[in-house]
């Protein structure tokens, strides 16, 4: 409707209800003196918006009337001086429920019942007084400006009702919105409860608006957090809130989460108009909704919304996007969102190069708070290990960087959905360098790579340890992370043979833990001391186990040989003698480090003499004996 048809309704509508007040200042005149009395008829044109109001609220002919007399006092003078002249006192200029029981037709005193609509809906309110026929009736502010059509929301709404805002929907969640129109539409009397989660907030949100705006309702979003605790409050919320959704033929959406607490249950129980939950419900709510879980775009999907959104950028074709939705799991909304930041970075380098650095920051988000991230800066040229391990891991990433390629375009992921996320087991004695080959194959990659605590992930509480699982894997989806678990074994040894419902539980976190690893559609590495610890069954699972060696003489050299900076000022360093210390790559780089500090506090250059002082350091530490005879001769 254009805003001239809307202006002309709300005329048509201003002038029926002036002749419905004139009939009504009519009828108090008529109270006033009942022998010169003046027959009148109710006029045939009658407000529209009050009749609407009738209708929706299922007022009597009585309660109707007194809703207008209501609304008189507010709009007309000469009725407010009416009905203080119909009280004997013309300055009283109110109205009272025992005068409207006097001069109004068809009276009837359950209307002041606190269950009957007009008091129920909060449409007139009653003031206080010791007797219900002479307390002070008025209309509710929000009730007026309906009435008079100017677009109100009722204060004590404020804060708490935000409208949804429209995204655009992707073809694979438009048709899981037209499920749930089938299952509003196809609904006998009350439309039922439903239920949207999933990793896509604001996926799940624009499907609710979808589904609102195809039914034509207004969607009106609550948090569930919002909502008050106190029992009167909560049961004045949902009145209020009903009235709301009548008044604008709306749809109440309520976002919820693990916070939101027990005050969801008893406020659903007490609302009256559609219901849309956001986000997924208790397991005792679940039994009340259809539900469905939304998931983010598919991956084509996803490159025609960067396509669509990124369309005046030059440059932009499928050998940038191809890997941008390899990698990174987005939103409708997050997809235009980096797309703007992308404009306004263009100017300072390379598109591809800036779009995919974007997209690494865009992605983090809770993955910051679960888990460490470490900043790749380790090359294959500091990475020493025989060819073999070398071969694996080149394997690891080439079967990363072309998984889309080989799951979606191939078909492999129709086959099944099992077995297709990308693990790697890392195995070997302290220091061989396998938190070094994680940073070495996300740095090759491009992606982030986060340090899992398993201390934090572990609880003792049942089921607490998969919640914690879940949420951390769910958290880096979006951004294909690489997730490094370091000393693994702690978290999967051998499954115990189960003697009590602490066994029973203990294995069903492991179960739990190698399912969410083979969905995960980013690298999960895990890294043991002890290989022969872990239970076979679970290392068939893996797809790639790389067993990193205690490094031999040939490999200590050339550890030695690259781990000092070209910046570092030194004296004649003999590789072939530092390379007789039998300890690994990460005690090599202590030694060199301890070393460097000790010629600085020295003022000179590095020296053998520093290198073996540091060398005595280390072994201490390790509690091993060292050969003074070997490093006596260090100078």
């Amino acid at each position: 409707m254009s805003s001239h048809d809307d202006n002309q309704w709300i005329e048509t509508n201003r002038r029926a209800l002036n002749g419905e007040l004139a009939w009504l200042q009519q009828l108090l005149e008529n109270a006033l003196d009942r022998d010169t009395a003046i027959a009148v008829e109710k006029p045939a044109d009658t407000s529209r918006v009050l009749d609407f109001l009738s209708e929706q609220f299922q007022l009597s002919a009585f309660e109707r009337t007194l809703l207008l007399l209501c609304a008189g006092m507010e709009l007309e003078a000469n009725i407010a001086q009416l009905c203080g002249a119909n009280q004997d006192d013309t300055h009283v200029g109110h109205l009272t429920f025992g005068l409207a029981l006097a001069v109004l037709p068809e009276a009837h005193w359950s209307a002041c019942s606190p269950q009957a609509p007009l008091r129920y809906w909060h449409l007139i309110n009653f003031g206080n007084s010791p007797r219900l026929t002479t307390a002070r009736l008025s209309i509710d502010e929000r009730i007026l400006h309906y009435l008079l059509g100017v677009p109100a929301q009722d204060a004590r709404l404020d804060g708490l009702l935000r409208d949804l805002p429209q995204v655009l929907l992707p073809p694979s969640q438009r048709q899981q919105a037209e499920h749930l129109l089938h299952a509003w539409r196809d609904a006998q009397g009350r439309l039922p409860l439903l239920g949207l989660y999933g990793q896509d907030p604001s996926g799940i949100r624009a499907v609710a608006e979808h589904v609102c705006g195809t039914l034509a309702l207004h969607p009106l979003c609550l948090r569930a957090n919002d909502i008050p605790s106190g029992a009167g409050e909560r049961a004045l919320l949902a009145q209020l809130l009903t009235r709301e959704c009548l008044l604008m033929r709306g749809a109440l959406t309520i976002e919820t989460d693990d916070q939101c607490g027990t005050q969801l249950a008893p406020l659903l129980d007490q609302l009256d108009c559609p219901v849309i939950l956001l986000g997924k419900p208790s397991a005792t709510m679940q039994q009340r909704c259809i539900l469905m879980e939304i998931r983010k775009p598919l991956a084509v999907e996803q490159r025609d919304l960067w396509r669509g959104v990124l369309a005046d950028v030059e440059g932009i074709d499928d050998t940038v996007l191809l890997p941008i939705t390899a990698h990174f799991d987005f939103s409708a909304e997050d997809i235009a969102a980096a797309a703007e930041e992308t404009r306004s970075e263009m100017k300072n380098g390379a598109l591809p190069q800036i779009l995919w650095q974007i997209c690494r920051r865009r992605a983090r988000g809770e993955l910051e708070r679960l888990a460490q991230r470490i900043t790749p800066r380790a090359t294959w040229n500091d990475l020493i290990l025989p060819a073999p391990q070398r071969a694996i891991l080149n394997d690891t990433v080439r079967q990363v960087r072309h998984r889309t390629t080989v799951y979606e375009q191939w078909g492999f992921a129709g086959k099944s959905e099992r077995g297709l996320g990308i693990s790697a087991l890392f195995a070997g004695e302290s220091g061989t360098g396998k938190t070094l080959a994680a940073e070495v194959l996300a740095g090759e990659l491009g992606l982030d790579l986060y340090r899992i605590d398993l201390s934090a992930v572990v609880s003792k509480y049942i089921g607490e340890t998969e919640k914690n699982l879940e949420q951390l894997f769910a958290a880096a989806e979006t951004s294909g992370a690489v997730l490094l678990f370091d000393e693994a074994d702690a978290l999967f040894g051998k499954r115990s043979e189960v003697k009590d419902s602490h066994d029973r539980y203990a294995n069903i976190e492991l179960a739990y833990l190698l399912q969410r690893m083979e969905s995960y559609r980013g690298l999960s590495i895990l890294t043991t001391n002890l290989k022969s610890s872990l239970d076979a069954a679970f290392l068939r699972r893996i797809r790639f186990v790389v067993q990193f060696p205690f490094p031999d003489v040939s490999q200590r050299t050339e550890i030695w040989r690259r781990i000092f900076p070209e910046a570092l000022p030194h004296d004649e360093l003999k590789l072939d003698q530092l390379a007789r210390l039998h300890v690994s790559g990460g005690n090599i780089r202590n030694i060199a480090m301890n070393a460097a500090f000790f010629a600085a506090e020295d003022g000179t250059p590095l020296s053998m003499a520093h290198l073996a002082r540091a060398a005595r350091t280390e072994y201490s530490k390790l509690e091993k004996p060292i050969n003074e005879a070997e490093i006596g001769g260090w100078r």
